[in-house]
């Protein structure tokens, strides 16, 4: 492993991972991240510098400040020495945790939401947010945070909150929009066990960082190609959904490893060959050719085969 990589935090280079896309343009999205990594709040203060948005789950303990509230400005000069440019708070000025301002709001801030149909029944659970202002790092800003949601979830008949995010999705979102996509990491984790368990990338047993690197390209580069492929079946695509139009190979391929000297054509390949109709079930077997009689040429039989 490179010495650039080995010792980064985990955040570290997500962070550079993202960097790295943004500057080769791939389209833009929003980053979810379990609170492993949206507690990191350099991690979520670099990913918006990017310009993108992100859904973070956080702990609950996470500080911030009640809906409406920012820290206290600078203390007023002294008349000696540089005047305070940090905000600051007091005794009866504080932030709470994200857990405290859940369990202070009434029963009628929380709403039920249904996100995705499970394998047997909707998955729906209570929900809650509100515009809040993180509190961390307070003591080393200029200028209060921006406001971003705060999105909470608390399940019918648990004694408390389960879930915490912070998200800067834009103020006017949907709740429901908002729980789908803080509920879509849920897709992330799947991806993940598949790659494991169905493709191999949990299979390397090798020691040396380019041997992992190239088994886990092919292996990411194979899920794609069965997911690219999913999204054309109902019910995963449209149900009149087509399928794409073949792509034909370029002229002068050749398989990795064919010999170089032969230069027999292949054929051209179709993953979706259109079998002819078969018969019907009572339709017998195809004639077989017989062979043909014994011919005598002077006084000895010739037998002829085919």
């Amino acid at each position: 492993m490179p010495d650039d990589v080995r010792f980064q935090t985990k955040p570290e280079i997500a962070l550079q991972q993202l960097r790295q896309a943004v500057a080769d343009g791939v389209p833009p999205g929003v980053a979810l991240m379990d609170p492993a990594y949206g507690n990191d709040s350099k991690l979520r203060a670099g990913i918006s510098e990017l310009a993108l948005d992100y859904v973070a789950g956080i702990q609950p303990t996470t500080m911030v400040w009640r809906p409406g509230e920012a820290p206290l400005p600078p203390a007023p000069r002294s008349g000696r020495g540089r005047p305070a440019k940090r905000l600051r708070r007091d005794e009866t000025h504080r932030p709470v945790s994200a857990k405290t301002l859940a369990l202070q709001l009434a029963a009628d801030a929380w709403q039920q939401i249904k996100w995705r149909d499970g394998s047997n029944t909707p998955l729906t659970s209570r929900f809650a947010r509100w515009r809040v202002r993180p509190a961390h790092d307070d003591a080393k800003r200029t200028e209060p945070a921006a406001e971003e949601w705060l999105l909470i979830e608390w399940p019918e008949g648990e004694a408390e909150p389960d879930h915490y995010w912070f998200s800067t999705l834009p103020a006017d979102i949907s709740l429901e929009s908002l729980v789908d996509q803080a509920k879509l990491r849920w897709r992330i984790e799947r991806d993940y066990l598949e790659l494991k368990q169905e493709v191999g990338l949990g299979h390397y047993e090798g020691r040396g960082w380019r041997g992992f690197h190239h088994h886990a390209t092919l292996c990411i580069a194979a899920y794609g190609f069965l997911i690219s492929e999913k999204e054309t079946i109902p019910p995963s695509g449209p149900a009149r959904a087509r399928r794409r139009s073949q792509s034909a190979l370029p002229p002068g391929y050749r398989p990795r490893g064919f010999a170089a000297a032969v230069t027999t054509p292949h054929a051209e390949l179709n993953r979706h060959p259109a079998y002819p109709p078969r018969s019907h079930a009572g339709a017998g077997p195809a004639t077989v050719p017989l062979l043909r009689p014994a011919t005598v040429t002077d006084g000895q039989a010739e037998r002829v085969t085919q």
